[in-house]
């Protein structure tokens, strides 16, 4: 059967590009210089924010360190890394946050006792959650001096976070020289990075938990019962004392004042008697009937006003039974 020669078109509209109009040669490759030009201009140009400073690298080596603002750049030639050093870091141990749940703060300590427990100078293990915050004061040395920045930092504290805990008293740890032993850790950390020359600052390190091993909480739970109520029972006593022996001294000093100026008083009541009889007795030589008249009067005017009843008695009655009576207490 002979093949029909005419050109069968299946069903449909077809499509025939030979009728489309060419694009010129030219007009693509401008295309894509333009394109070329647009996206090299954009790379020349870098933005650094507030808290940040620029690392410059120009064929891989230093070339500047720019801070905030916009910068230009060789595009293909230098390699801009933006460092963070307005911001304060902050390295957890012993535990990870986990974020914020209805206005409070989540953390997990799971899987982290190899960095909390830590041995102290008596032998004893503590629970240790701390933080450490830190600054970046020279970018180029936080990147190239050491091969990784945060874990050198990391090293850094646990070993001094144990060197200091590893000559401390757990009881000391776990009540009132945490301050003083935190103070130590900085230091000793801040001693060590300046060796490194990391470009590193250390702005705090806090104690976030110190606890004993889940071990022997229990235990020591008591223990520091039994210590509670022991600083109770010393408190309680000293409170005694200073409302006791206080008032007792003011007593005493109250009676031994009171003492001496009746001892005082008897002293100078004394010589004045004393000086009174001699200038009685200068007188008494020198008119002896005169002074016992005188003396006798003086002496009745004191005592005749306290009698209750008042006889006298006439001595020349001496033979008779009838006494003549003065009364004086009638009105």
């Amino acid at each position: 059967m002979a093949r029909n020669s005419e050109n069968i078109k299946p069903s449909g509209e077809t499509i025939n590009f030979n009728n489309m109009p060419k694009i010129p040669m030219v007009v693509i490759v401008g295309f894509i210089v333009v394109i070329i030009i647009l996206f090299t201009f954009s790379d020349c140009f870098y933005q650094v924010e507030q808290d940040e400073h620029s690392i410059v690298l120009r064929f891989g080596q230093k070339h500047a360190i720019e801070g905030p603002g916009l910068h230009f750049k060789f595009p293909y030639v230098d390699r801009v890394i933006l460092v963070q050093t307005g911001r304060v870091m902050k390295e957890e141990f012993g535990y990870r946050s986990q974020g914020n749940y209805d206005g409070r703060s989540n953390y997990s300590k799971k899987g982290f006792n190899n960095e909390s427990l830590c041995l102290t100078g008596d032998l004893n293990v503590c629970d240790v959650e701390w933080t450490v915050q830190y600054k970046i004061d020279d970018p180029y040395k936080y990147l190239f001096s050491v091969r990784n920045p945060q874990k050198a930092i990391r090293d850094v504290s646990e070993a001094s976070t144990r060197k200091v805990l590893g000559k401390a008293n757990v009881t000391d740890i776990l009540t009132t020289e945490r301050p003083a032993l935190a103070a130590a850790i900085l230091e000793d950390m801040q001693n060590a990075l300046k060796i490194y020359d990391m470009g590193v600052r250390i702005e705090s390190y806090n104690f976030q938990d110190v606890n004993p091993p889940e071990a022997v909480k229990p235990a020591y739970n008591s223990v520091n019962q039994a210590e509670q109520q022991k600083e109770s029972a010393i408190q309680n006593a000293q409170q005694l004392y200073n409302q006791s022996i206080p008032k007792a001294k003011g007593e005493a000093s109250e009676k031994i004042s009171i003492a001496e100026g009746y001892k005082l008083e008897r002293i100078n009541k004394a010589k004045g008697e004393v000086q009174a009889f001699l200038a009685v007795l200068s007188e008494y030589k020198k008119s002896p009937e005169v002074t016992k008249q005188r003396l006798y009067i003086e002496t009745m005017e004191k005592i005749l006003p306290k009698a209750q009843e008042l006889y006298i008695l006439d001595g020349k009655n001496n033979g008779n039974n009838v006494l003549p009576l003065l009364n004086l207490n009638e009105n």
